[in-house]
């Protein structure tokens, strides 16, 4: 009886977590899409205390830091969601463009020729993201 309570009371806090974390990234979000970069950064370091794998946070950390040009906070949550799904398109694409802001056109052709080999929705953006490479190291 009390092993049936036991296995009750965690399925119980393991779901009212889930939705927590769910309402977390869901908040932040939506904070994010009216600008409202702080706010929504609490909220994906919350959903991140929660569960440290949460890809989704970590991106949407690195476009907080994009838009605030913390270059370097940026590219260290880009490392990650790639160390968590190393085929998020969104990531490479986002991180090849960082690097070739700074110059770094090897790296940039690098990750772009990745993006380009598994890419299903940034295709377009990847050949876009050649050719300015290409454009670039030329000068």
């Amino acid at each position: 009886m009390i092993k049936i309570f036991l296995y009750l009371f965690a399925l119980f806090s393991l779901s009212t977590n889930l939705f927590a974390k769910s309402e977390y990234v869901k908040d932040g979000i939506n904070l994010y899409n009216k600008n409202q970069f702080e706010d929504a950064k609490f909220k994906f370091e919350q959903d991140i205390v929660f569960n440290p794998k949460s890809e989704l946070s970590y991106l949407y950390l690195s476009k907080i830091f994009n838009k605030q040009d913390k270059k370097i906070l940026e590219e260290k949550n880009l490392n990650t969601v790639m160390l968590l799904n190393p085929k998020n398109e969104e990531a490479i694409y986002n991180l090849a463009r960082l690097k070739l802001k700074s110059s770094d056109y090897k790296k940039s052709k690098e990750l772009n020729k990745k993006l380009k080999s598994i890419c299903s929705k940034f295709c377009n953006k990847s050949d876009q993201l050649k050719i300015e490479i290409e454009n670039l190291s030329k000068k």
